[in-house]
């Protein structure tokens, strides 16, 4: 069951006032880390640094830890009233292969690698709320779980290794809060999706071969590039003619290169990359087949051949419906009505999902935008934030652990 699912007196304001006004008074070390960590971004899996300082940090505030897949931290904040259930908070601590193209005075010092996805914000948040729940934790019983998660951006995804090693065990999280910053919203925003909220996401990997030759003889090749224009016409129709059309899913080929080739060369082979995404694990499953039989008949029909790979990833994501529309309730408490929105599905993917298969799970947005700038989407080497987020993120978060645990 979800942490207090139903509504429940609110706790007197001066415990409400004392989180947010520890938020406001932590805001300028929340500042000061998330810079640090933007300067200092590690690829997935070689975060180790990142786990230094964060551990660096936990030792300043007396939380004890210990590592956890390999390059991760699980810490733990024991309530003082008592025995009682265990709340889970998440922040992944991985940075992308992305050379910055912002000129500030903590623009990445690590060449060719960029916090672009906003973790630098999640686990600055995450050791805000720290500080935060170490100051109030007088006020809660059980006990909360902070994981440091690495690798959320490439597979298997981090979280299948946090909970290989434990993270959800001794005793099991009563529910899990993870958020990721959202350039669309403004700093002070947040959003939620009760119900399946964002896509499985599976690679896929794709080598069509023929015979290569001359161009102007084309009767005397097998040419690939040909097929592959077959192959991916045909792939399509598997969403739009096989597919529910309830059901959103997506193919996308984002790489497409021939082995050699000109003008007028025809080559010997073609190699494709590209992603599936849907929404439905048993159609997931099926797609799969579908999509091999496809490729290896066309070509075979064709005169060539075709070897599809399919490294599966996560899986879809869905946020628990009683214990999101519980945290969108007491989001309003915290921030105001007019701060919390409703979001839409989205076809994009987040390992975090990996924990919702597993125990109530809410996974939300935090708004990173700059009133009246253009939006400095994730992803790009310009994506930045307006750093009032860092105090809603880690007020927010705080409230949401204590309130799963007031008694």
């Amino acid at each position: 069951m979800p942490p207090n699912p139903t509504p429940i007196p609110l706790p007197t304001p001066d415990l409400r006032q004392r989180i947010t006004d520890l938020a406001q008074e932590l805001h300028p070390a929340a500042v000061s880390n998330r810079r640090y960590l933007h300067q200092h971004p590690e690829l997935s899996f070689e975060e180790r640094e990142t786990q230094a300082y964060i551990a660096g940090q936990l030792d300043e505030l007396k939380i004890p830890y210990r590592k956890i897949a390999d390059t991760g931290l699980l810490a733990e904040i024991s309530g003082g009233k008592g025995a009682g259930p265990v709340i889970a908070l998440r922040a992944d601590i991985d940075a992308l292969p992305i050379l910055e193209a912002n000129t500030t005075d903590y623009t990445s010092q690590n060449k060719g690698v960029m916090h672009a996805c906003g973790h630098d914000v999640h686990t600055a948040s995450l050791l805000s709320t720290a500080g935060i729940l170490a100051s109030v934790k007088d006020h809660f019983s059980g006990s909360v779980r902070l994981l440091f998660q690495p690798g959320e951006e490439k597979l298997p995804g981090g979280a299948t290794l946090m909970i290989k090693d434990g993270a959800l065990e001794k005793p099991a999280p009563a529910g899990i809060f993870g958020q990721h910053v959202h350039p669309p919203l403004a700093a002070g925003k947040v959003g939620f999706r009760p119900g399946i909220y964002m896509a499985s996401t599976d690679e896929l990997y794709l080598t069509v071969t023929g015979r290569g030759g001359h161009g102007a003889m084309p009767h005397n090749a097998v040419d690939p590039i040909v097929i592959t224009a077959q192959i991916i016409t045909a792939i399509q129709q598997l969403i739009s003619r096989n597919t529910d059309p309830t059901l959103p899913a997506v193919i996308t080929f984002g790489r497409i290169e021939s082995d050699g080739g000109a003008t007028n060369v025809i080559p010997n082979a073609v190699r494709l990359q590209g992603t599936l995404r849907t929404l439905d694990e048993a159609w997931r499953k099926e797609l799969h087949l579908r999509m091999d039989k496809l490729v290896t008949g066309i070509a075979a029909a064709m005169g060539g051949q075709a070897e599809l790979t399919i490294a599966h990833g996560y899986p879809f994501l869905k946020n628990d419906e009683k214990l999101t529309h519980w945290a969108m309730q007491e989001a309003r408490h915290f921030l105001g009505e007019e701060q919390v929105v409703e979001l839409p599905i989205r076809m994009t993917g987040e390992d975090f999902a990996f924990y919702t298969h597993h125990l109530p799970a809410c996974f939300y947005r935090l708004g990173v935008g700059r009133p009246g700038e253009a939006e400095r989407p994730v992803h790009t080497d310009t994506f930045d934030v307006d750093e009032a987020c860092l105090q809603t993120g880690g007020g927010l978060m705080a409230w949401l652990a204590v309130r799963s645990l007031v008694v």
